[in-house]
């Protein structure tokens, strides 16, 4: 498998639209949850170990060539928030063009053609690691830093951050981010046998009560 694959998937400027997403930290620094370096860590640990492992899971089972309909459908179930769910598949459309485009295939274009009005972003991103060559941990990867890399890089935006003050916090949450890929990764192998029901389901109410307060807003700088 190429490592250069994975750096070109992993990349924030692979076009995958998501610049446009705070994962929840434009709504948490509105209500005061993320005001310095400290708690912007204390967030993405959270939102590691929650929305985190499942997409992780998502994206790492995907990549092993579950049934992506009942992928979806799984990651549907552990989405509460219809914002979140919305934003969800807008990602996962954009995140398809932009896979189809680099790495054109007929398994990608099949689950374009099924699914015309999206799927969830991890299991599009799973998809795009297995058209790339990539396995289910390269899969697991993206999908933990994707979860803790946007929250970040949004903050240095809504706060005027120290980007270094960000960067060391992804530093930081490195080991942690390898022991949820890991987890995830073996999860995604018992789905290979048990079904979507050996995902992870890990709740994260206030991510989906803000992302409602936050749809509704109506001057956003984040899509979500």
């Amino acid at each position: 498998m190429s490592r250069a694959a994975l750096l070109v998937l992993a990349d924030g400027r692979f076009p995958a639209g998501g610049h446009a997403h705070s994962g929840g930290a434009e709504e948490a620094v509105r209500t005061g949850r993320i005001t310095d370096a400290a708690s912007l860590e204390s967030f993405c640990r959270g939102r590691l170990h929650t929305a985190g492992l499942v997409a992780a899971a998502l994206a790492a089972a995907a990549a092993l060539g579950c049934d992506p309909a009942a992928l979806d459908a799984a990651a549907d179930a552990r989405t509460p928030s219809p914002a979140l769910r919305t934003a969800a598949r807008r990602l996962g459309r954009q995140l398809m063009r932009a896979a189809r485009a680099t790495w054109p295939g007929l398994e990608l274009d099949a689950v374009a053609r099924e699914f015309p009005r999206g799927v969830h972003q991890p299991v599009v991103l799973g998809l795009a690691a297995r058209a790339a060559g990539l396995g289910a941990a390269d899969a697991a990867h993206c999908a933990v830093y994707e979860s803790v890399g946007g929250p970040a890089t949004a903050t240095v935006r809504l706060l005027s951050l120290d980007p270094f003050d960000a960067t060391a916090v992804l530093a930081r949450l490195a080991p942690e981010m390898d022991r949820t890929a890991d987890t995830a990764v073996s999860a995604a192998h018992r789905v290979r046998k048990g079904g979507p029901d050996e995902l992870p389901a890990a709740s994260a109410p206030l991510l989906e009560i803000g992302a409602e307060a936050h749809a509704a807003r109506p001057v956003r700088l984040f899509a979500s």
